[in-house]
């Protein structure tokens, strides 16, 4: 059992790992800035395991490039922090175009502070979300660690430059324990319904989106480019279900706190893809609800085919997904029918 501080723990993926974190019997402290979530889903989180919010799980409101939050959250509680799971980050690429400057102070900024607070507070040990926007466009799929770093958009540098900050920091000084995980495509819900992915306005990801075509809050999901040298033409992406990648990162802690100081750069995915109509299809079978779509101009910055070669999370963490594709669509679908608008109301 540890004393962890998740920063970013109330979003989407920082939720679910907190949930399986609780789960394998550590301790939380939940740094949060709420500009993208809702203390609800901590709420929930700690009914689904079982413990009170303030016993086994500290919510703390904060932002990561404030140095008296980063203290606060430090001096909690009495025992120090043993390691630090890094969720909190802005994470649209489409908006990082616009908006660069916001997306280097947070994500690279935020982290330089994160880092600095751990320094002084003695913890070394830190799972970082990273993404596989790194990559860019592919020269080979599937997408070994090994292939070059090439973003394409400022969201996607940041992570690469996160990675490379972290890198810097272990050569350094001795003693830093470090994965940065390079998530694929994270989609789904707990099976209870409880806890999932609750964008505000429109969302950026097929999932979402799909989910509230099927129940009418949108028209139709638009299709961006029906011309890919794809099967059905249509872009394919290795998709993972949000508790296999929660999952993943209890895997990778356990890792670092077993093994000698490292820096750890795993993938985490299926290992195989499929293509946004047959997400369509799957989630029509599984829902019994019709998903209207229309085929517009590709997007700028997309890729054709990105799929994860995870053999290295097999190896060096155990760790392989467990869930399907018929798994996500279902646990999307049961969270938007019993929870149309996310964590928000209607008016929100």
């Amino acid at each position: 059992m540890a004393q962890l501080l998740i920063t970013g723990g109330a979003g989407f993926i920082g939720s679910h790992t907190c949930l399986a974190l609780l789960e394998a019997g550590h301790n939380l402290i939940v740094l949060e800035n709420y500009s993208n979530s809702s203390n609800e889903a901590l709420r929930r989180v700690a009914e689904l395991a079982g413990v009170r919010l303030g016993d086994r799980i500290t919510l703390l409101q904060g932002d990561i490039r404030n140095q008296e939050d980063l203290e606060m959250a430090f001096s909690q509680e009495k025992k120090t922090i043993d390691a630090v799971v890094h969720f909190a980050g802005l994470k649209a690429v489409g908006e990082s175009v616009q908006q660069p400057l916001r997306y280097w102070d947070v994500n690279v900024g935020g982290t330089c502070s994160l880092l600095g607070a751990m320094k002084r507070h003695g913890c070394r040990t830190i799972v970082f979300s990273s993404s596989a926007t790194v990559y860019g466009y592919p020269k080979k799929v599937p997408i070994q660690e090994t292939a070059i770093v090439q973003p394409i958009s400022p969201y996607g540098r940041t992570k690469a430059a996160v990675e490379k900050l972290l890198t810097d920091v272990s050569e350094s000084e001795d003693g830093w324990c470090i994965a940065c995980l390079r998530y694929f495509n994270p989609v789904g819900a707990h099976s209870s319904g409880r806890i999932g992915e609750s964008p505000y306005g429109m969302p950026n990801n097929l999932f979402p989106f799909v989910c509230q075509v099927a129940v009418g809050q949108r028209k139709e999901l638009k299709i961006f480019g029906g011309d890919w040298p794809t099967t059905d033409g249509t872009p394919v992406r290795d998709y993972i279900h949000v508790m296999d990648l929660a999952e993943g990162h209890c895997a990778a802690l356990e890792v670092l706190m077993r093994e000698r100081p490292q820096v750890l750069t795993i993938n985490l995915g299926c290992g195989y893809g499929y293509s946004v109509l047959e997400v369509v299809k799957a989630f029509e079978s599984v829902s019994s609800m019709d998903v209207p779509f229309k085929i517009v101009a590709r997007r700028p910055g997309d890729v054709s085919c990105s799929i994860a070669d995870s053999t290295l999370a097999a190896n060096r963490l155990g760790w392989v997904t467990r869930r399907n594709l018929v798994d996500m669509c279902r646990d999307a679908f049961a969270w938007q029918k019993d929870n149309p608008f996310g964590y928000f109301s209607k008016n929100d």
